[in-house]
């Protein structure tokens, strides 16, 4: 099994545990952490921004990164946001398989 953790940030807290909530119920994330807020600055259509976000720590098994993703780009209130997938090199392989059979489509709930 390959694990993923799939990073976003979100603008306030209500809207990251509504998207977190969406991701386990879909079984697209077997857990998602919502990090304590973050200044975030970055240039914006030549503008620098200063923004406080609220990153989400998406454990998710490889397999259903393009799921993911999609339903990242339709339910983000950000025109562009921001989505990074990075590799799990190493885990507690039991953690794996519990990620793994938590996002396996039509699994029992």
């Amino acid at each position: 099994m390959e694990g993923l953790l799939v990073i976003t940030t979100l603008p306030d807290r209500a809207t990251a545990e509504k998207l977190a909530a969406q991701l386990i119920e879909r079984r697209l994330g077997a857990c998602v952490n919502i990090l304590a807020p973050c200044s975030s600055v970055y240039r914006w259509r030549g503008q620098v921004q200063h923004e406080e976000e609220h990153p989400l720590l998406i454990k998710t098994s490889a397999d259903r990164y393009a799921e993911v993703e999609a339903f990242l780009r339709a339910s983000h209130p950000y025109e562009l946001p921001e989505i990074i997938a990075v590799p799990v090199a190493h885990a507690l392989p039991a953690y794996l398989n519990w990620v793994e059979s938590e996002t396996r489509s039509g699994a029992p709930t």
